[in-house]
């Protein structure tokens, strides 16, 4: 893909306290910090859907991340903006695991 294609970024997080109370913190802290960045064409955060437990659905997460952003440029920007960066500080002594996947999209 060229460097003008859309880039999508999605971030799985699963939690080492994955209370209610810890899960809506990280929803709402993704809300305050993630949003609005320039570039950023789609945002959405939200939880694993607890009836969907076929044996292909990776329910190995507590918070789903998806962005979607209009070039690799803006994602770059993204990864090193200061709110981007407060975001990762302010909760990463609360991530178990954090898996992300960014693909190119036609």
């Amino acid at each position: 893909m060229s460097e003008s294609s859309r880039l999508a970024h999605i971030v799985y997080f699963s939690l080492s306290d994955n209370s209610a109370t810890k899960i809506q913190e990280l929803l709402d802290s993704c809300k305050t910090y993630l949003d609005s960045h320039p570039g950023l064409e789609f945002f959405a955060v939200g939880t694993l859907n607890p009836d969907l437990a076929r044996p292909v659905n990776d329910r190995g997460f507590d918070v789903a991340l998806h962005t979607v952003f209009s070039n690799r440029a803006a994602h770059d920007a993204y990864q090193s903006a200061p709110r981007h960066l407060e975001f990762i500080e302010k909760n990463k002594g609360n991530w178990r695991q954090v898996r992300v996947f960014d693909s190119d999209l036609a």
